[in-house]
Parts: C-alpha cells; sequence; structure tokens
C-alpha cells in the first residue's frame, strides 16, 4: 500500500521477520499501539485450525498480536490455506467462534462443517 501516493501506512512496532514478513511482537501491544483502535475488520491468520475450532499458531508473539487484534475489531476474518486445517502448532490463539468469516483455497474438511456451522463463521473458497 505504501506505494500508491493516495495511501498512508500506519503499522505496529515490533520486529519484521524475514521469511514472511510478518511484523510481530510485544512493542504492538505493550506501547497500546493496538488498543488504541477498534477497528472496522481486521485479517488475521494462524497456522492451524483443529477440527473442535481451534485456532493455534507457532509464535508466542504473533498470538498476543493477534488476539489483541480481535478484541480491538468489529469484524474478523481469518485467511488460511487447506494445509493449515488439522495441522499441528504449539500456542492458542483462539476459536472460530470468535472469527466472522474464512477465507481459504479449498473446501473445508468435511469433519469440520458442524463446528463451523457452530461457531457461526462464514466459509468463503477462492477458486
Amino acid at each position: 500500500m505504501s506505494g500508491y501516493p493516495e495511501c498512508e501506512v500506519l503499522i505496529t512496532g515490533g520486529i519484521v521477520r524475514p521469511w514472511d514478513k510478518g511484523i510481530v511482537g510485544e512493542l504492538a501491544i505493550d506501547f497500546n499501539f493496538i488498543p488504541q483502535f477498534k477497528v472496522d475488520f481486521a485479517i488475521i491468520g494462524a497456522s492451524s485450525i483443529e477440527t473442535d475450532g481451534t485456532l493455534r499458531d507457532f509464535d508466542t508473539r504473533e498470538v498476543r498480536v493477534a488476539k489483541a487484534i480481535i478484541k480491538h475489531a468489529r469484524t474478523v476474518f481469518l485467511a488460511a490455506d487447506h494445509s493449515e486445517f488439522g495441522r499441528p502448532a504449539l500456542v492458542r490463539l483462539g476459536h472460530l467462534n470468535q472469527i466472522d468469516a474464512l477465507f481459504t483455497d479449498a473446501p473445508t474438511p468435511p469433519e469440520m462443517v458442524q463446528t463451523l456451522a457452530e461457531a457461526n463463521t462464514q466459509v468463503f473458497v477462492a477458486e
């Protein structure tokens, strides 16, 4: 977005990971950057979506930031590809019932249909 002259880009403080350019770290939370805002839409990722709807990740710093974002958003979107369904990861991020819509690249596994319905999470599959 910073390449567009009509856009101003505001980012959180933290560490930029070299492998995926994700910005993570306690600076985003500890210096009250995220809690200052109430956003209409938040887009988060997760490394794992378990059959029971638990969302997990590998990086505790990223989980802290994602939790703060979820708390301060009116609508939360989760972007996840098919490899994240049933994938093991250690750190609990949250649950699908905190997610308004899931955007993914393939139909969800059959064992997830009821979980998604109970969580009231809409699913959008990219074609």
